[in-house]
């Protein structure tokens, strides 16, 4: 079984290491802000193609508050090459943190049970998975739940003040 809505976003600790940025900067540039967890594998085509779906998102929505991590996790043993990984990264525009998952702990974490990628998972403002969707549509099955996320991200940030 995978992560059900509602569920809190799982913390980044567990990467074995980061090609950009660190558990404590993803953490802290997705606090109250919309975020879009994508894991990927150097060797999955269907990553590979979606990655400038997801810099689009990244960059269009950024100004609306979304915010986007990348979780690398290796399907096959030369998946789990460091030099590789980091050359994928500047190939494909990987601009967000971008932890490396050897382990596969946040996979776990994640409760991404079948090790699917691309695997995508959508949190609201405040950490909490609003949508969950893999595979090369998944994109595209996540794209209600981000108008929603951002919309009430808007709103929230719209309503008035209490403090005097």
């Amino acid at each position: 079984m995978g992560m059900r809505i509602g569920t809190p976003m799982p913390s980044f600790d567990a990467a074995t290491d980061w090609v950009s940025g660190s558990a404590e900067e993803a953490l802290a540039s997705v606090a109250g802000q919309p975020t879009l967890v994508h894991f990927w594998s150097v060797s999955c085509g269907i990553c590979k193609e979606s990655m400038p779906r997801v810099a689009d998102w990244r960059d269009r929505f950024a100004s609306e508050g979304l915010r986007v991590v990348a979780i690398h996790m290796p399907r096959y043993p030369d998946d789990m090459d460091l030099d590789g990984v980091r050359a994928a990264v500047a190939e494909h525009g990987i601009s967000e943190a971008c932890a490396v998952d050897n382990a596969h702990r946040l996979r776990d974490a994640f409760q991404n049970v079948h090790g699917y990628v691309p695997a995508y998972y959508l949190f609201d403002a405040e950490g909490k998975l609003r949508g969950f969707a893999a595979g090369e549509k998944g994109l595209g099955v996540l794209s209600g739940a981000l108008e929603r996320a951002l919309a009430a991200h808007a709103a929230l940030n719209a309503a008035p003040s209490t403090t005097p």
